[in-house]
């Protein structure tokens, strides 16, 4: 697995965005797309020494921007999505969504489990 992106839960992508810009050097801005298959608006910035946050804004981090909660996941990329998920199973990780495409990812398999590290997200390259 190698490290992708974290992604985190906003009320306010556009107002994140502003916020970000303030404090980090910005290389790339994507479009805000929303995803039917996640039900939730994203967003992925990246900055400029690489690193990625996905903006994340919907029902689906509802619960967890009520408590205060901002860091959402961490997702990591994998050359076979069904093999990692196995062997994260084995390891004790459980399925939180199957694998899917995702809008944001040129349609690409993601996948979210539970696991050790908290919630993450697989993402087949």
């Amino acid at each position: 697995m190698k490290f992708h992106h974290i992604g985190i839960a906003t009320n306010d992508i556009e107002k994140m965005i502003s916020k970000l810009k303030e404090f980090f050097e910005i290389k790339n801005i994507s479009e805000i797309v929303y995803d039917s298959n996640q039900d939730a608006n994203l967003c992925m910035i990246t900055l400029n020494d690489g690193i990625k946050i996905e903006l994340i804004n919907g029902k689906v981090v509802e619960n967890i921007l009520k408590k205060r909660q901002y860091l959402y996941h961490t997702c990591y990329e994998v050359n076979d999505i069904d093999k990692t998920i196995n062997d994260l199973l084995k390891d004790g990780a459980f399925l939180v969504s199957e694998p899917k495409e995702a809008k944001l990812f040129n349609n690409k398999k993601v996948a979210f489990l539970m696991w050790d590290l908290g919630l993450i997200e697989l993402v087949e390259r």
